[in-house]
């Protein structure tokens, strides 16, 4: 198996010293491992699509999935190989040096297609027929040379072993063949692969793998000039000699016209004789002085070359007394002159080469790798009222700080889970803010439709009705059946019958004795209380269910006047015996129906609830909400939409090849457009003569003439008794004016007249365009036609796409600190929310961008590191994880996964795509995503300011503005209270068949009981004021129109009537009518009617 075209390195058995010591051991490569963490990085890198199959040369398979291809393909192989071929093949491919494998194997295959081995099954042909034998012996005759000096080739005779008639014929080259498909250079190929390898240095030789070496006998003995020592010292030869033949590289040249010194030539002499190579044996090691050694060394080779030199001369420094030596020769260029022989030479040093640099990192890399740019991120904002982090003393939480961080999350889940699955919930979607308000509102002096409305259709998609079997879609735990005993028996159990006294004189040890019994049954009752106050219910759940059968009441949809808040506490209470919902279920049944309630009751457990606090109602929300995801409803959902999304995607396809298609045709007529341009180009228009005259022919300079009154016509003068348009005599005055404008109309209309003229002169000077450029250019047009309606084809495609994906919520992306950013409108929904819903008018569905903290692996992992690697980043940053994260963050920062910030304004997200690095791997990702979907997240934020007021002045705002105008301030309170108590009625709309094929019934008086009184309320008049509250506009309008009325309310009783014929027809067309309108898309559009 090859990884990056090399062979895998297995890695060597450690010592154990240890028999009891624990291993951990991969069977497909031997392998041991002494920790754990080694394993399972060793497992990882085998786990890697990286590595290559050498036998089939298959690439992109992990090493198991390589190990068992080359496996089963050497088996193929060893099998499909002739035998006979497998010693001769192998011994001419040991020690080839040819580095591609497809040249080896031309080579081998041309050299012995034509060859055969005794041994091998051939085909030969005797007389013309064809038969079958194995090849007994083989002689090799060389190349003889003819009388007339030609040379014979070499030939081959061959005894071949007839299967069918038993017996042994000779034959020659060219009556032997084999079968095709024995040895082809596909198989040859795949044996040479299995049962050779190859170093991986330039000019490795080819050898023989060491077992199948010794099977075939091969000599496995790399000669010395094969070696890879041996080639690279012959390479650093190589490399020495070409740097003595450049310029530089040995000897001085000396020239007496200069003081400097230049590097000779490969052609020139120097003074101790010709260039010589290097020797390549290291010097024996001497105790002279290195100026000795070179003086004997240049001494040595004076010799050599014929010149006489004294033993106690000095090279440079001249004859010592007493020796002589040759005088120069006059005119000889290589002698030194005579100013240089008296000085030392300066020692030469090459500098060493600095080290390259770094290669720069190409990007993208890991985020926290990158280095900072100084940027701190917008601040987030929190919904609740404990945020991780200590903000400014102004900081006022939103919703009067009820909200706390451990409901943020649950908030978010639940609405994003009621407003993706709504169509099966059957409730009209909503804005996230109107859920918080509907959450927080809620009570019995003011009911939320809202808030009783997706509690009911929550209930109602876990136990179906008594119509259609009221069976229950979820599992539930088991009621334990406790089985009570009698209380005098555990009363006599508990209390031990008191021992009498000892009549007789009591001992010391006796009394001891006895204080210690006495301690002992002390503590036992201690203890024994204190279990029993532990087992004590802590909830009378069970006292108010014991003859309430939730399940029954759920079947029957009995909601009203605390009925669901009653089967919210059976809910609740089996749930209660899971051990893992215990906690939150046991915690909920203490507000709901605590001990100090002496007679809970279905009237109790309803005012317990209108008075519970938010989060724990988001808590038990959360908790049914989560339940749903088991049931049919919501699974079928899942699977519909899955469906839908696969014709989707081959609709989209079919698109995509018409969008290529009519974009090639485009190219090729644009083509015959420039062709046939030349020649049907219009003429250059002539030069406009510049405007010189004036109105009446003058020359005027920027001033125009007014026409005086009495150089009127007087045929432009009207009577004085004419009328105007209605009716009304208009004066002398009045007169004149009109009559300019007349004029002034007359020569608009002439200078109009004569532009029409002039444009239908110079298009008949124009020459005619032919018809078949004419055609082009319509077929352009045309094709651009269909491009563009096919790229609007495409996107709504991947709209619906988009909100049929809706299994899972789609993060955007992490930043470099892994918290994780979400838009919940990304996915499985339309971006405004349903386009019938009551609230569709608010253009928006969440309107925000949340950001979550990191889970605790990418914390522990990449934050909060350990100490030696945090030591690491410090020293090449300079500053640890978590101090750049305090400083990055802008002072707002999420800890955990529990933990939410969120941005509500378009100028913070273009902000935060400044602040994200396009150089990390997860911030490239993430800025991709909101930069795609930036118009549709700046559109909901702009739709959310105007829906809440954001920009609306602020209450003490509007205190001050209304105390500097007095008695305005008492108005607007009484305004303010008006709309408080009497909410008007949202306006009826007409029947439409707009989104889901529904009709809108809206402002109908049973749409809800909560609206009666409304509904009784006379209408005003005047402009009604808007609602305090924005959830108590909203309406469950897809119930009414599904099931006929809300999920809180009793369904109307079937009437019994038989219905006329013309009532059936008119029914029958009606349920036809919707059932072919059933088919559309979220957001409003017919699927198929593209």
């Amino acid at each position: 198996v090859l990884f990056k075209r090399k062979p895998v390195q297995f890695i060597t058995v450690p010592n154990i010293e240890d028999d009891n010591q624990e291993v951990w051991h991969i069977p497909q490569t031997g392998e041991i491992f002494v920790t754990y963490e080694e394993y399972l990085n060793r497992m990882d890198f085998y786990n890697q699509k990286r590595f290559i199959c050498t036998i089939t040369g298959h690439s992109g398979l992990t090493f198991f999935e390589a190990l068992s291809s080359e496996t089963a393909g050497a088996a193929e192989v060893e099998q499909a190989f002739p035998e006979a071929l497998k010693g001769p093949v192998l011994r001419r491919v040991q020690f080839q040096t040819v580095s591609r494998i497809d040249t080896l194997v031309d080579q081998i295959y041309d050299e012995f297609k034509n060859d055969y081995y005794p041994g091998e099954t051939v085909t030969v042909s005797i007389d013309g027929e064809k038969l079958h034998g194995v090849v007994r012996d083989k002689t090799r005759f060389g190349g003889t040379v003819l009388p007339d000096g030609s040379t014979a080739p070499p030939y081959s005779r061959y005894f071949v072993s007839l299967k069918e008639r038993q017996e042994e014929v000779p034959v020659n080259d060219s009556q032997i063949f084999r079968d095709r498909k024995v040895f082809t250079k596909s198989v040859l190929r795949s044996f040479i692969k299995k049962t050779v390898t190859r170093e991986a240095w330039n000019g490795a030789p080819w050898l023989v793998k060491t077992d199948i070496a010794e099977r075939y006998h091969i000599d496995t003995r790399i000669p010395p000039h094969l070696r890879y020592d041996n080639k690279l010292l012959e390479r650093k030869q190589i490399q020495a000699q070409k740097r003595m033949s450049q310029p530089g590289g040995m000897g001085i040249e000396f020239n007496s016209q200069t003081s400097h010194n230049t590097p000779t030539s490969p052609g020139q002499f120097s003074p101790t004789g010709p260039v010589r190579l290097p020797e390549l044996k290291p010097a024996p090691k001497s105790h002279k002085s290195k100026a000795q050694q070179a003086a004997q060394a240049a001494a040595q080779e004076a010799r050599q070359n014929g010149g006489v030199v004294s033993r106690k001369q000095n090279l440079f420094n001249g004859p010592e007394p007493g020796g002589f030596m040759h005088l120069p020769l006059p005119g000889n260029p290589f002698q030194f002159p005579l100013s240089y022989r008296s000085h030392t030479l300066p020692p030469i040093y090459s500098a060493p080469e600095p080290p390259p640099p770094p290669p720069p990192p190409k990007y993208p890399i890991e985020d926290l790798q990158v280095e900072s740019r100084g940027l701190a991120r917008p601040q987030l904002k929190y919904l609740c009222a404990d945020p991780p982090v200590d903000l400014e003393p102004n900081f006022k939480a939103p919703f009067d700080g009820k909200i706390l961080m451990k409901s943020v999350g649950p908030l978010l889940e639940t609405w994003d889970t009621l407003n993706v699955y709504c169509e099966i919930f059957k409730l009209d979607s909503f804005t996230f803010d109107d859920f918080v308000e509907a959450m927080q509102l809620a009570s019995e002096e003011m009911p939320v439709q809202l808030f009783n409305e997706i509690h009911c259709a929550v209930l109602k998609i876990l136990v179906s009705s008594e119509a259609e079997g009221g069976k229950v879609q979820i599992q539930l735990p088991e009621l334990e059946e406790e089985d009570e005993e009698e209380d005098g028996e555990d009363s006599a159990a508990a209390t031990p019958e008191p021992e009498s006294l000892p009549t007789a004189r009591a001992t010391r040890s006796s009394l001891a004795k006895l204080e210690a019994e006495r301690l002992a049954a002390e503590a036992a009752a201690a203890e024994r209380e204190m279990q029993e106050a532990e087992d004590a219910p802590k909830n009378r759940a069970e006292e108010v269910l014991k003859d309430y059968d939730w399940i029954e009441h759920l079947r029957k949809r009995d909601f009203k006047d605390g009925g669901w808040e009653l089967i919210m506490v059976g809910l609740l209470h089996q749930l209660s015996k899971n051990e893992r919902l215990n906690a939150s279920c046991e915690e909920l049944l203490e507000q709901l129906v605590p001990v100090e309630d002496e007679e809970p009751n279905r009237e109790t457990v309803r005012a317990r609830y209108a008075s519970l606090d938010v989060n724990y109602r988001v808590q038990a929300l959360q908790i049914i909400c989560m339940l749903t995801a088991e049931t049919k409803a919501i699974r079928g959902y899942m699977e519909d939409c899955s469906e839908q999304m696969t014709a989707y995607r081959k609709e989209k396809i079919e698109w995509q090849r018409k969008r290529k298609q009519a974009v090639e045709d485009l190219k090729n007529l644009n083509d015959q457009r420039k062709i046939l341009l030349p020649d049907n180009l219009p003429p250059s228009p002539p030069l406009e003569p510049s405007k010189v005259n004036g109105v009446n022919g003058a020359h005027t300079n920027g001033d125009v003439k007014m026409t005086d009154v009495d150089e009127i016509s007087l045929t432009e003068i009207p009577d004085s008794d004419a009328e105007d348009a209605d009716g009304t005599p208009v004066n002398g005055l009045r007169n004149l004016r009109r009559g300019n404008d007349r004029a002034a109309e007359r020569k608009r209309k002439e200078e109009e007249k004569k532009q029409r003229a002039e444009a239908a002169a110079a298009a008949a000077k124009m020459p005619k365009q032919s018809k078949q450029f004419l055609k082009v250019l319509k077929d352009i047009q045309k094709k651009e036609d269909e491009i563009a309606e096919c790229e609007k084809e495409i996107a709504i495609i991947d709209n619906d796409l988009r909100e049929a994906d809706c299994p899972r919520t789609r993060v955007l992306g992490k930043d470099r600190f892994w918290n994780r950013y979400y838009w919940f409108e990304r996915n499985g929904m339309p971006y405004g929310g349903l386009p019938d819903s009551s609230t569709a008018h608010a253009g928006y569905a969440n309107g925000c961008i949340w950001v979550q903290g990191p889970d605790e692996l990418e914390r522990e992992g990449y934050i909060d590191m350990k100490e030696e690697w945090q030591n690491e980043y410090v020293a090449k940053f300079g500053i640890t994880v978590p101090e750049r994260k305090k400083r990055e963050e802008g002072g707002t920062s999420v800890f955990k996964a529990t933990q939410w910030g969120f941005y509500e304004r378009a100028e913070d997200v273009d902000k935060l795509l400044d602040w994200l690095d396009p150089r990390g791997v997860n911030e490239i990702k993430l800025r991709k995503e909101i930069v795609n979907y930036r118009d549709r997240i700046h559109k909901g934020m702009e739709n959310r300011k105007t829906y809440v007021g954001l920009d609306k002045p602020t209450e003490e705002e509007k205190k001050e503005e209304n105390g500097a105008t007095g008695g305005d301030a008492m108005e607007g309170v009484e305004a303010t209270t008006t709309a408080a108590a009497v909410v008007e009625e949202p306006p009826v709309q007409q029947p439409t068949t707009k989104g889901r094929g529904k009709r809108s019934t809206r402002g109908n008086n049973n749409n809800n009981n909560n609206n009666n009184s409304r509904a009784a309320t006379t209408t005003r008049q005047v402009t009604p004021e808007p609602p305090a509250y924005r959830c108590l506009a909203w309406v469950n309008t897809t119930a009414i129109e599904e099931i006929g009325h809300l999920h809180g309310e009793e369904p109307p009783p079937a009437r019994n009537r038989k219905q006329s014929k013309k009532k059936q027809e008119a029914a029958a067309a009606k349920e036809e009518v919707e059932v072919q309108a059933a088919p559309t898309t979220r957001s409003g559009k017919k699927k198929g009617a593209r």
